[in-house]
């Protein structure tokens, strides 16, 4: 049984902390939990029965575990994945894995450093529909790819923001790009292969934050695509769609539903057996926007820990799609086309912190 805790207790904890405490993993539990906010990791910690800490140092002293999920701040996973790594215990991190490039080096260097996994959650990889799609991708059924969109319309009113401080700040968490729409970005560049160039514009609409609740982008694939991202959370009154669409010279798939959970096209020139059913049998309705990804990305995790596996989302990969989010917040502010090379130095706002006053 591999002995989990977690480092945040705030909003997505709850999700984290029920499948790992209830024991829907199998060969995974729940441990221990710690929070800053005390109130917050006492409500997780007698909720499942175990400790609950303030300080992260001291539960890795006092709870015997073998995995870490660091559940906190985006601006703040950097400094809580290089300060654990030394415990040599596996690390799970919520996305985006960082909010600068040089920190998310920093992170993937410190557990190298320490022989142990680093993993990044993207836990719509593994929706029912996500699978189904990427294996006609591999499978090459799509031909030449022409097009790839994703759209995440969903609703985030000021109270949302408000409930805590950091939320929608340059410094700890960005806008919806890095936020809401940061799984279906790293859901296009999967399907549709390294980028060449971005091109973007935001705004924020209808709240009150720093970073924008709403972008749209243009890029351009190094395999000759194009794609669009459209990402909002002004949507109102209620959530709407979080869908993908990969249209090709011998197929289209379109995935909808409000966490791409909904098979919604599935034409290919060719038809191959099966294809009549996937409409139906590639489709799950999900409770809210999280859907059931999380089960199916624990256990993945747990797989790879006891067979001494490649994680989908490693370090690297989790980089790779933080490269484009940089990328697409450089277009914004200077607006122009931004290239995508190696070595490029991603200047922007996002994870900047506050200079303190002399």
């Amino acid at each position: 049984m591999l002995k989990f805790v977690l480092v945040g207790c705030g909003r997505i904890a709850k999700r984290h902390s029920e499948l790992l405490g209830f024991h829907q993993i199998s060969g995974a539990t729940l441990v221990g939990v710690c929070d800053l906010v005390e109130e917050k990791a006492k409500t997780i910690g007698q909720r499942f029965n175990i400790p609950f800490f303030t300080d992260m140092h001291e539960m890795m002293r006092n709870v015997d575990c073998d995995v870490v999920c660091v559940l906190t701040e985006s601006g703040l996973h950097a400094d809580h994945v290089i300060a654990l790594a030394p415990y040599k215990k596996h690390i799970v991190v919520e996305k985006p894995m960082a909010l600068r490039l040089s920190d998310a080096d920093a992170m993937i260097a410190a557990c190298n450093r320490e022989g142990i996994q680093l993993f990044v959650v993207k836990q719509n990889r593994f929706n029912v529909p996500v699978v189904k799609l990427r294996e006609a991708l591999e499978q090459g059924r799509f031909g030449k790819l022409v097009l790839g969109t994703v759209r995440v319309r969903w609703c985030r009113d000021q109270s949302y923001y408000d409930q805590d401080a950091w939320r929608g700040t340059w410094a700890y968490d960005g806008g919806v790009l890095t936020n809401q729409a940061s799984h279906h970005i790293d859901l296009l560049e999967w399907m549709m292969g390294d980028i060449e160039t971005v091109f973007a514009k935001s705004t924020t609409a209808l709240v009150k934050i720093e970073a924008e609740d709403t972008a749209v982008v243009t890029l351009k694939f190094k395999n000759g695509a194009l794609g669009i991202i459209e990402a909002t959370t002004a949507v109102r009154p209620k959530d709407l769609e979080g869908s993908i669409s990969i249209l090709g010279e011998t197929g289209t798939v379109e995935i909808g539903g409000f966490a791409v959970n909904q098979m919604k096209v599935w034409n290919f020139t060719t038809p191959e057996p099966g294809d009549e059913e996937v409409l139906t049998k590639f489709s799950v309705n999900p409770p809210n926007v999280y859907g059931f990804g999380h089960q199916a990305y624990y256990e993945h995790v747990v797989s790879c820990i006891r067979n001494h596996h490649k994680a989908l989302v490693d370090g690297q990969e989790g980089r790779r799609s933080l490269d484009l989010i940089t990328a697409i917040y450089e277009s914004i502010e200077t607006n122009r086309e931004v290239v995508l090379t190696p070595k490029r130095n991603a200047p922007c706002k996002l994870g900047e912190k506050a200079v303190p006053c002399a």
